[in-house]
């Protein structure tokens, strides 16, 4: 469309329509030409996986803004940095439009009101797409600003570009996540004309990153009061065009003019004219030194006339001292047996004041912090005093450990935009009162360290007392050990004024390895949060000594120690062995037998062992036959061991191969010639010696075949007779089969 509205001059014939087209575009667009534009800015939060949340916060003049001006969605577009390709679009919904509060209520004004209208969804950031060194930005752009700011040029027509930079997914091939940084809180508060105006726009960051923050020259973009919503195009991006005598170091007029610290992200002004001031800013984030992402918010300021605020004033005065405190010349003295209370008076010079009174550590912990005996009050109001007067008690335990401490004590008033404060830093030094430690004492003793086997109980009492009555906390640990896993446990009661715990522990299998287990116990007690520790260490000496189990069995010396023994027997024989295990430490004692590979009843084996403590016998049974043979298909292996029930058990082992004799010993040798002549003398060829069958070896045909290969005779008969038929003398070839598949062959010589 605007291609098109540019080249009207060049197509005077058809401008009629075109003009025509135009006047209709301007109709339609004029609820988003509706300046309102307050300011905003973008994150992106990690989620999981390849999923982020992409948000966007636009602040909305929801006094002069137009409700046709609120979208209901808005276009994102990430873009490669490196390249400029655009990687994709995403639509972000309308999930959100709350006011931006004021940070003092009291101070709001009816002709300045923010709201916060928050667009948000998913994304998916994937890492084979996602990988570029040079990193990504996304940006939005959206039109108008407010009509009246008044240090940039043609404000009503000037949009904003909302943008953040971020890294690839992926670096050195390993995932690179990042959490942009969440910052700057919403403003809603005005700054007075001459009066400093301070706001604290620090910004958070969920992986730690540094941040820092700087000016930065806000961008326009694209858009315009003609096509105020385009889809983002690719940077550069214009930026909006300073009044004169303003600039990206003097945005607002002021003494000083705008700043913000570098690493706080304070953001301060002292405005010198009144009137409505676009500012921007960027927080640059960097992990290790390098950067890896950028983060702009613009926004802006009205600064009005103020009725006239006074700071209130502060006086601080020792409980023992004749004068006012002099900050930077007094060092307070905080001793045992004198007053540790500071006596402050306030004033103010506005009518009526409400004064709040607050303290911070500067150079101590923050929980030490002394209280007041008043933190807030009015002034100056009928029935009420000149002075507000409070007093400032330190707890009699608290020490600066002969530092000089520093202590702010600041009040503010309730004035307009923003409280006036005075700061009186306090330099003192503390000494506690005298506080003694903690005893610690335990029924353990006298002799230790204390000695136990497994299997014994121990309990000891362990008894804390502190001689200020202070409360004392009583803690077990181990040295080198958790005392929770060896079983042991620690379980304390007040009774009194003294704190009693009780110790026990069922000595178990889990002590053996160590020989002495220290057990450390610490009486804690003393106040301020700052107590003094004794410690009290409680040795057991665990006494663990194992002799092995003796295995005796009538079975045969085993060749070697390598080696197993060896038991052979015919098919139907009968084996027996005996085993007995003894203990000299009169541990449970366990036999058993244990097939490789097969259970033993399955090979006519039987174990029958009879356990005991120190004590077992068994007795062992080998029936011999093909059952297991056939099963296993070699020889059958059983492992016998003697297991003892202790904490480091020795077992002993006896390994036993079984095997069955074959009695097949001689090789048969078959006759090599017969003669069917009709005189009944070696009529017939047959094998009355064949090898006998064995288990999984049995015979399983015969083939007798021509010198040509011809079959002409075969039988399944171990005791098979061949009377040569009508077979023609001559030599012949045998072929005997075995189901293991052992072969017998041979010539065999026919005659007639």
């Amino acid at each position: 469309m605007l291609s098109l509205i540019r080249r009207l001059p060049d197509f005077s014939p058809r401008l009629p329509g075109l003009l025509l087209l135009f006047v209709l575009l301007l109709a339609f667009s004029r609820p988003g030409r509706a300046t309102h534009i307050v300011g905003g800015e973008m994150d992106l939060q990690y989620l999981s996986g390849s999923t982020y949340q992409i948000t966007l916060n636009l602040y909305f003049d929801a006094l002069n803004g137009q409700p046709g001006a609120l979208d209901s969605d808005l276009t994102v577009s990430i873009f490669d940095k490196n390249s400029n390709a655009r990687m994709q679009n995403v639509v972000l919904p309308l999930s959100n439009n709350t006011l931006v509060n004021y940070t003092n209520p009291a101070c709001s004004t009816p002709d300045l009101i923010t709201r916060r209208i928050v667009y948000t969804a998913r994304v998916e950031l994937a890492a084979n797409r996602y990988n570029s060194a040079g990193g990504y930005y996304a940006a939005v752009e959206r039109c108008c600003r407010n009509n009246g700011i008044n240090n940039i040029v043609n404000a009503a027509d000037a949009g904003q570009t909302f943008y953040l930079e971020f890294p690839a997914v992926v670096r050195n091939g390993q995932p690179f996540r990042d959490s942009t940084p969440r910052i700057f809180p919403p403003l809603s508060d005005y700054a007075c004309i001459n009066e400093l105006f301070y706001y604290d726009f620090g910004g958070q960051d969920a992986d730690g990153d540094s941040l820092v923050y700087e000016l930065a020259t806000p961008f326009n973009g694209h858009a315009t009061s003609v096509f105020p919503k385009p889809v983002a195009e690719p940077q550069p991006y214009q930026e909006i065009t300073w009044s004169a005598g303003n600039s990206v170091n003097s945005q607002i007029p002021g003494a000083p003019t705008l700043s913000i610290n570098r690493l706080t992200g304070r953001l301060q002004v002292r405005p010198t004219r009144q009137g409505l001031f676009v500012f921007g800013l960027k927080c640059v984030e960097y992990r290790k030194g390098v950067k890896i992402g950028e983060a702009r918010r613009d926004f802006q300021l009205k600064v009005i006339p103020c009725a006239q605020n006074s700071t209130p004033t502060m006086t601080v005065q020792a409980a023992t001292s004749r004068g006012p405190y002099r900050e930077g010349r007094d060092t307070l003295r905080l001793r045992p047996g004198f007053s540790r209370c500071l006596n402050l008076r306030f004033t103010d010079a506005d009518s009526p004041s409400r004064l709040s009174l607050s303290l911070r550590a500067v150079n101590f912990p923050g929980s030490l912090l002394p209280s007041f005996t008043l933190t807030q009050g009015m002034i100056k109001t009928p029935g009420a005093p000149d002075t507000l007067v409070s007093q400032l008690c330190f707890p009699s335990c608290f020490s600066s450990r002969g530092q000089v401490y520093y202590l702010d004590v600041i009040v503010a008033d309730d004035g307009c935009s923003l409280p006036k404060r005075d700061t009186v830093r306090v330099a003192f030094t503390a000494q506690p009162d005298p506080n003694g430690p903690p005893a610690l004492v335990s029924t353990a003793g006298p002799a230790l360290p204390l000695r136990a086997r497994v299997g014994d109980l121990i309990t000891f009492d362990v008894t804390g007392t502190d001689p200020d009555s202070d409360p004392v906390t009583l803690t077990m640990t181990g040295v080198g050990f958790q005392p929770t896993e060896l079983g042991a446990t620690f379980v304390q009661g007040v009774n009194g004024n003294q704190t009693r715990g009780r110790f026990t522990w069922r000595v178990d299998c889990r002590a053996v390895g160590r020989p002495m287990h220290e057990f450390r116990f610490l009486a804690s007690a003393g106040p301020c949060n700052d107590p003094q520790t004794v410690t009290l260490t409680v040795p057991i000496q665990v006494d663990y000594t194992n002799a092995p189990p003796v295995l005796a069995t009538s079975l045969p010396r085993a060749p070697s120690a390598t080696e197993p023994t060896v038991i052979r027997r015919l098919v139907g024989g009968v084996y027996e062995a005996t085993f007995n295990g003894t203990d000299t430490d009169r541990d449970a004692l366990v036999l058993s037998a244990t097939g490789n590979g097969f259970e033993l009843a399955d090979a006519g084996m039987s174990f029958r062992p009879t356990n005991g403590n120190g004590q077992a016998s068994a007795t062992f049974r080998w029936d011999a036959n093909c059952a297991g043979y056939d099963q296993v298909g070699r020889a059958l292996e059983v492992t016998f061991q003697l297991q003892e029930s202790t904490c480091q058990p020795v077992p002993q082992t006896r390994v036993v191969r079984f095997e069955l004799i074959n009695p097949d010993t001689v090789a048969f040798r078959p006759v090599n010639i017969f003669t069917p002549n009709g005189d009944d003398k070696n009529a017939t060829f047959t094998v009355p010696d064949l090898p006998p069958d064995f288990c999984g070896s049995r015979f399983a045909d015969v083939k007798i075949f021509s010198r040509w290969g011809n079959l002409v005779y075969q039988s399944k008969d171990r005791n098979f007779r061949w009377d040569g038929g009508q077979a023609v003398p001559g030599v012949y070839f045998y072929l005997i089969e075995y189901t293991d598949g052992r072969k017998f062959k041979g010539p065999i010589t026919l005659e007639r």
